[in-house]
C-alpha cells in the first residue's frame, strides 16, 4: 500500500499540509476496459454521439410529458369551466408532491441523479402515465359497463384490474426508458428506486389535481386520504419495477432487465391491485397491512442507501491504495458529517475553495461510480478518459485546498 506523506483531509483543520500525496496507476478492472480501444482517441466519439443521443431522447420524453400534463390541466379546466378552480387543487397537490420529493433528495444524497432525467421522468409520470391511464381505464370503465349494466362492478373492475395494470405499466415504461436511454446514470437498486419515486410522485401529483378538483365539495376529507395518510402509496408501488429495473445494472449480462423488469412490474401491479380493492377500502386493513408494509419499506431503503454508501466507500479505497485519496478522505466522502464538514470549511476559506470542494466531491462519487460500473461489466468504451479526466480533476481540486498554484 502507498505510504502518505501527509494526513490528507482532517474535521479540525482541513487540509493543512502543503505536501501533495504520490498518486499511482490503478490497477485495471478488466483488460477490455483498459485495452489500446478504450485508451485511443478514436473510440471516444462513438461514446459522445451515445451520449447526445441520450440526451435528445431525454428532451423527447420531458416534451411528451409536458404536453401530456397540459393535456390533464385542460380536463381539469373544462370540467371546472374556470381556470380559478385550479388553483387549490394545484396548491393542495403541491403539499404530497414535496413530501416524495424532499425524501427522494435524502434517498439520493450520496451520488445524486442529473436533473435533466429527474425533470424528464417526473413530466413522463404527470403527462404521458396519466393521460394514458385516464383514456384506458375510463374506456374499460365504459365497456363493462356496456356489457353487464353493473355500474358497481364496472367501478370494482377498473379500480382493480384495469388501474393497477395501466398505470404500473406506464409508470413502469417510464423507468425503463430513462434506463435505456441514461443507462450510465444507473448503478444501482437505489437509482432505479429514485426515477421510480420521481415518476410516481408525478403521475400522483396530477392524479390529485383530478381528484382535489373533480370532488371540490368534499376537498378537505380527500386531501387527507390521498395527500396526507397516503402520499407515498404510489411510490410504493413503482418502487417495485424501479428495484428490479435497478438491480439489473448491476448484474454482468446486458439483457438482465429483459427478464427482471417483468418480475418487478408483477410486483408493483399486485400491490396497487390490493391496494384498490381492499386496503383504501377498509381502515382496519390500512392499518394491519399499510402501515407494517411502508415501515418495512422504509427499513429496505435505509438498508439498500447503507449498501450504496459502502460500495461507494470500498470503490474510494481501491484509489486510495493507488495513492488518490488518503484514508481520512475517503471517510470524509462517504459520510453525512465529513462531506457537511468539508463544506463549512471551503466556505471559510473563500469561493475558489469552495468551488474547489464541490468539484472535489461530485468529481470523486463521479468516479466511485464508473469504477462500480466497470466492476460490473458496464464499462463504456470511453471508460479510461473519463477516468483520467475525473482523476485530473481531483489533483487539481487538491492543489487548491493546499495551497498550490
Amino acid at each position: 500500500m502507498t505510504q502518505h506523506p501527509y494526513s490528507g483531509w482532517s474535521p479540525r483543520s482541513g487540509y493543512h499540509r502543503s505536501t501533495y500525496p504520490p498518486a499511482g496507476s490503478l490497477p485495471p478492472v478488466r483488460a477490455a476496459v483498459t485495452s489500446p480501444v478504450a485508451a485511443g482517441g478514436w473510440a471516444q466519439p462513438p461514446a459522445i454521439r451515445r451520449r447526445r443521443a441520450g440526451d435528445i431522447a431525454t428532451y423527447v420524453l420531458a416534451l411528451l410529458g409536458g404536453l401530456g400534463l397540459a393535456v390533464v390541466l385542460f380536463v381539469v379546466y373544462t370540467e371546472a369551466g374556470r381556470a380559478g378552480a385550479l388553483i387549490l387543487p394545484f396548491l393542495l397537490a403541491l403539499v404530497p408532491l414535496g413530501i416524495v420529493l424532499v425524501s427522494v433528495r435524502w434517498l439520493d444524497r450520496w451520488e445524486p441523479e442529473p436533473l435533466g432525467p429527474l425533470v424528464a421522468a417526473f413530466l413522463w409520470g404527470a403527462g404521458v402515465a396519466t393521460v394514458v391511464s385516464m383514456i384506458v381505464n375510463t374506456s374499460a370503465s365504459l365497456l363493462v359497463m356496456a356489457t353487464t349494466g353493473d355500474v358497481d362492478g364496472a367501478e370494482l373492475f377498473s379500480a382493480v384490474v384495469t388501474a393497477p395494470v395501466v398505470e404500473e405499466g406506464t409508470k413502469g415504461l417510464g423507468v425503463l426508458l430513462v434506463f435505456l436511454i441514461r443507462r450510465r446514470s444507473f448503478s444501482g437498486p437505489v437509482d432505479g428506486i429514485v426515477y421510480a419515486a420521481v415518476i410516481a410522485a408525478g403521475f400522483a401529483f396530477a392524479e390529485n389535481i383530478l381528484y382535489f378538483a373533480r370532488f371540490s365539495d368534499q376537498i378537505l376529507g380527500v386531501f387527507v386520504m390521498r395527500g396526507l395518510a397516503s402520499p407515498f402509496a404510489h411510490v410504493t408501488f413503482t418502487a417495485c419495477t424501479g428495484l428490479a429495473v435497478g438491480l439489473s445494472a448491476r448484474r454482468r449480462s446486458r439483457w438482465a432487465w429483459v427478464w427482471m423488469t417483468p418480475i418487478g412490474l408483477a410486483g408493483a401491479i399486485a400491490l396497487h391491485a390490493f391496494w384498490n380493492g381492499v386496503v383504501s377500502v377498509r381502515l382496519e386493513m390500512y392499518l394491519l397491512t399499510e402501515v407494517p408494509f411502508f415501515l418495512a419499506c422504509i427499513g429496505i431503503v435505509i438498508a439498500l442507501r447503507a449498501s450504496e454508501r459502502r460500495t461507494l466507500s470500498n470503490r474510494l479505497t481501491d484509489y486510495a491504495r493507488s495513492g488518490w485519496y488518503a484514508p481520512t478522505e475517503v471517510t470524509m466522502l462517504t459520510t453525512a458529517a465529513g462531506r457537511a464538514t468539508a463544506r463549512r470549511w471551503a466556505r471559510a476559506h473563500g469561493p475558489a475553495v469552495e468551488l474547489a470542494m464541490r468539484d472535489f466531491l461530485s468529481a470523486s462519487l463521479q468516479l466511485a461510480s464508473l469504477r462500480q460500473q466497470a466492476l460490473s461489466g458496464h464499462a463504456d468504451a470511453d471508460y479510461a478518459a473519463r477516468e483520467t479526466q475525473l482523476l485530473g480533476v481531483v489533483r487539481r481540486c487538491k492543489q487548491v485546498f493546499l495551497g498550490r498554484p
